[in-house]
């Protein structure tokens, strides 16, 4: 037993359009493949939501800004059929460059502010390429859903944005980050770790976290992010990109937490780029339940 795999825009139209005769609502999981339990977690969600699910698989070369990181990403088509055989996807869609990219392609999706600050000003035409293949895929599946991970909270919100300022007729859905045991954000890049990297990796969603219970129950935000910088260098890690307070709707900086916020960080550990982010909030916003920092797999504050 097997996934169906369609390599072309033509092949996957055609897919779709049997769906769609027939009723069906359509989810769509946009990957670039080295799938993991993160990417699994979203499958599982669209199956939940939707009565077909497509999984798109494309390392996208118009968001790499450095070619020796495109070379390295892992292509693993095979291994991630398999993955996708026991839950139940519909369909993997894995067009080619040429197939989204003809020769004389000459369009970009631009999408301002939100891209601007955190990756995007270390990956120069990142989300120009982010923003312009998810665009295609979303009109190229022609889905009701699309889901996508909270690990990448920059690129979901400028998804966000794109689909909202484009009228695309779809709706995102986001899902939380999923972690190992320890807290370390699920990525494709970990499998670059060496074994003493990884050790050393939980320690940034252990400085997120406390830096984020520090700012709820009101420690002032730059000289706490200042601390929190000297404890992701302290544990191992060599140079921290950004670790930024940012408005969770807007990605606004801000200087004081008053409204509900993210705490956005990347950093180097050895050759590899490590990226994270947690939600926060002034704890006398919380409910009286429970205002949880989000890190799943990880410790939960409780007030």
């Amino acid at each position: 037993m097997s996934v169906p795999i369609v390599r072309t825009v033509a092949e996957l139209r055609t897919v779709v359009a049997g769906w769609r005769r027939s009723g069906a609502s359509i989810a769509v999981v946009p990957t670039m493949g080295a799938l993991h339990e993160g990417h699994l977690s979203l499958v599982r969600a669209a199956l939940e939501r939707a009565e077909r699910v497509v999984v798109t698989l494309f390392v996208n070369p118009k968001q790499f800004n450095n070619a020796a990181d495109l070379a390295a990403y892992p292509r693993t088509e095979n291994e991630d059929a398999a993955k996708l055989v026991p839950l139940g996807a519909h369909l993997l869609y894995v067009p080619d460059a040429e197939e989204m990219y003809s020769a004389d392609f000459a369009t970009t999706v631009s999408v301002s502010a939100i891209s601007e600050g955190l990756c995007g000003a270390f990956r120069p035409g990142h989300f120009d390429g982010v923003a312009t293949v998810v665009a295609k895929l979303l009109l190229q599946t022609s889905a009701d859903f699309a889901f996508f991970g909270e690990k990448d909270f920059q690129q979901l919100q400028l998804v966000r944005r794109m689909v909202q300022d484009l009228d695309i007729p779809i709706t995102i859905v986001p899902y939380p980050t999923v972690r190992e045991a320890d807290g370390l954000a699920l990525s494709s890049r970990n499998l670059r770790l060496s074994p003493a990297e990884r050790t050393i990796a939980p320690k940034l969603a252990s400085v997120l976290l406390d830096t984020a219970e520090r700012l709820a129950r009101g420690s002032p935000v730059l000289p706490t992010l200042d601390e929190a910088r000297a404890a992701i260098l302290a544990a191992g890690y060599r140079e921290v990109e950004y670790l930024e307070l940012r408005g969770e709707t807007d990605l606004q900086s801000m200087a004081s937490l008053d409204r509900p916020a993210r705490l956005l960080v990347a950093a180097w550990l050895g050759d590899t780029r490590l990226i994270d982010n947690v939600a926060t909030s002034p704890i006398g916003n919380w409910p009286d339940s429970q205002r949880s920092v989000e890190v799943e797999g990880a410790k939960q504050l409780r007030r």
